[in-house]
C-alpha cells in the first residue's frame, strides 16, 4: 500500500457551469483530453490526470458544474450527482481553482460558490476566465469581493496561465514525485503480418522498420523512443515493434521460438499493449489468445483493426460485434479501425493510445473513490454467503499500472465473482479508465490496538 504522504497533491478547479472549466484543464494539462461514453445523455462528473509544471507534480481534477448550493438536496439527479462529487474533490484538493467568468461578472452563484469555498477553509485562486485582451483584465477587480487572489485569464488562448499556475505552486510540495518522467512501454503485438510494423511506420511518419509482404520479417521486438506533445507537457513513451505471435505448431525455427518468448516478455515488460488485427481475416481464435496473454499478463490495451481500407462491405459496427463476442473479457478495450497504408485514422489510434496510457497511470482520489464504492454497495447489496454478507468499509487505491484497488472489509472470503465483477463494472462507469485493468483485492479491515 502506498503511504499517504507519498500521494500526489491533488489541485481540483470548481464553479458555475458553462464558465470554462474543462478549457482551463486542458490549457493546464497540456493536451485535449476527449471523454468517451458508451452511454448517451451522461453528465461527466470529473476528468483527473496527473501534470508536472515548474518541478511540481500534482494530480489534476476537472469538476462537473455547480448549478446549486442551498443546503438542500436537489430533486436533479445529475446535479445532486455532481454536488456530491464536487465535494468529495475538495476533501482530497490541496488547492482550488474557483473558475469565472470575467465579462458576465460576480453573479449570485457565483457568490454562493465563493461561501461555499471559504467554509472548506482550503487555498483558494480565482481564475477570471475569457480575459482575451488587456482591456478585458481591467475588469478583474470586481471579483476581489469573493475573498480570494484573482488572476485574469484566458483558457482559450492561454494568457497568463503562468501567473495562474504561480499562485497555485506554493501549494504543491517540491518534493513530490516526478512521475511522468518514466517512459510508458507500449507493445505492439498481434499475429504475423497483420501490419505491425507499417501500422509504426505510419505513426512515426519515418520509415525506421523493415516493411515487407512475408510473414516474421521482424525477429526481434524492436524498442522505438518517441513523445506526444511538447516541453514540461509531453508524454514520453518506449514503442515495441514485436515479432509475430505464432501458433506452437507453426514454430519452425530456434528463431521462430526466440521470437515468440521475446514477444511475451514484450507483454510482460508492457504497460499499454496494442493488439493489431487483420480486417480482412477477421477475429480469429488465434487473436483470442494474444488477447488472453494481454489479460493475464494484466496490461492496458487497445485493439487495432488494421487494413480496414480492404473490407470492402464490412461495417464497423458489425466486426465490432463480432470482435466483442470473441473477446467478451475486452469489452472494456477501445476498438480503432486503421488504415497503415492510407493512414486513414492512424492519428485516431495514437490519441487513443495516449489516453489509455493515462488511464493505466491514473489515480483516484481517495474519497471519490469510496464514495463510487459506496454508491455501488447501496444499489446493489452483496448476496449473502452462508448467511453472512460482505460489508465494505472503505477502499483506497494502492497502485498503478495496473491500477490496483484494495478494499477494506469485514471478511474477504464473503465476495463472490459476480459481486467483484460488478464494484469494477461500477469503477469503470465512473472513472471510465478505458483499456485499463482494474484489480480488485480484498483485506480484512485493521483492529484497533488497544491501549
Amino acid at each position: 500500500m502506498t503511504s499517504e504522504s507519498n500521494r500526489l497533491p491533488v489541485v481540483a478547479i470548481v464553479g458555475r457551469p458553462n464558465v470554462g472549466k474543462s478549457a482551463l484543464f486542458n490549457r493546464i494539462a497540456g493536451k485535449r483530453i476527449a471523454v468517451v461514453h458508451s452511454q448517451s445523455g451522461v453528465t461527466r462528473d470529473r476528468l483527473m490526470i496527473e501534470v508536472v509544471r515548474d518541478d511540481r507534480a500534482f494530480l489534476l481534477v476537472d469538476t462537473g458544474g455547480i448549478s446549486h448550493i442551498d443546503g438542500s438536496e436537489s430533486t436533479d439527479l445529475i446535479e445532486s450527482s455532481i454536488h456530491r462529487q464536487v465535494e468529495a474533490a475538495l476533501d482530497d484538493a490541496d488547492c482550488v481553482i474557483f473558475m469565472t467568468d470575467l465579462r458576465a461578472g460576480v453573479i449570485p452563484l457565483d457568490q454562493e460558490v465563493a461561501r461555499f469555498l471559504h467554509s472548506k477553509n482550503l487555498p483558494v485562486i480565482v481564475a477570471a476566465n475569457k480575459a482575451d485582451t488587456e482591456k478585458d483584465e481591467l475588469l478583474a477587480p470586481e471579483f476581489d469581493e469573493l475573498g480570494f487572489p484573482v488572476v485574469p485569464v484566458s483558457a482559450l488562448h492561454a494568457r497568463n496561465i503562468d501567473d495562474l499556475m504561480a499562485g497555485v505552486k506554493p501549494h504543491i510540495p517540491a518534493t513530490a514525485q516526478l512521475t511522468l518522467d518514466e517512459r510508458l512501454r507500449i507493445a505492439i503485438v498481434g499475429r504475423p503480418n497483420v501490419g505491425k510494423s507499417s501500422f509504426i511506420n505510419a505513426m512515426l511518419k519515418d520509415d525506421r522498420l523493415i516493411v515487407s509482404d512475408v510473414a516474421g520479417t521482424t525477429h526481434d521486438s524492436i524498442d522505438i523512443p518517441f513523445s506526444l506533445g511538447e516541453g514540461e507537457s509531453a508524454r514520453h513513451y518506449l514503442m515495441i515493434d514485436t515479432p509475430g505471435i505464432r501458433r506452437a505448431n507453426k514454430i519452425s525455427t530456434a528463431v521462430d521460438k526466440f521470437g515468440v518468448i521475446r514477444a511475451q516478455n514484450s507483454i510482460d515488460s508492457a504497460d499499454v499493449c496494442v493488439l493489431m488485427m487483420d480486417a480482412v481475416q477477421g477475429p480469429t481464435a488465434y487473436d483470442k489468445k494474444i488477447a488472453d496473454l494481454i489479460t493475464r499478463s494484466e496490461k492496458g490495451c487497445v485493439m487495432i483493426v488494421n487494413k480496414w481500407d480492404l473490407s470492402e462491405d464490412i461495417k464497423k459496427k458489425e466486426y465490432d460485434k463480432a470482435l466483442r463476442r470473441a473477446v467478451p473479457f475486452m469489452r472494456h478495450c477501445p476498438v480503432v479501425f486503421v488504415s497503415a497504408v492510407t493512414g486513414d485514422h492512424v492519428r485516431d489510434s495514437i490519441e487513443m493510445i495516449e489516453h489509455v496510457a493515462a488511464q493505466v497511470t491514473a489515480r483516484l482520489p481517495t474519497g471519490i473513490l469510496n464514495r463510487a464504492i459506496e454508491d455501488a454497495e447501496k444499489r446493489v447489496a452483496p448476496p449473502a454467503v452462508k448467511g453472512k454478507r460482505l460489508h465494505i468499509y472503505y477502499a483506497v487505491q494502492t497502485d498503478v499500472k495496473p491500477l490496483k484497488v484494495t478494499l477494506f472489509v469485514n471478511n474477504p472470503k464473503l465476495i463472490v465473482p459476480n459481486y467483484r465483477d460488478y464494484l469494477i463494472n461500477s469503477l469503470r462507469q465512473k472513472f471510465g479508465l478505458e483499456g485499463a485493468p482494474i484489480i480488485l483485492t480484498l483485506r480484512n479491515r485493521p483492529r484497533k490496538k488497544s491501549r
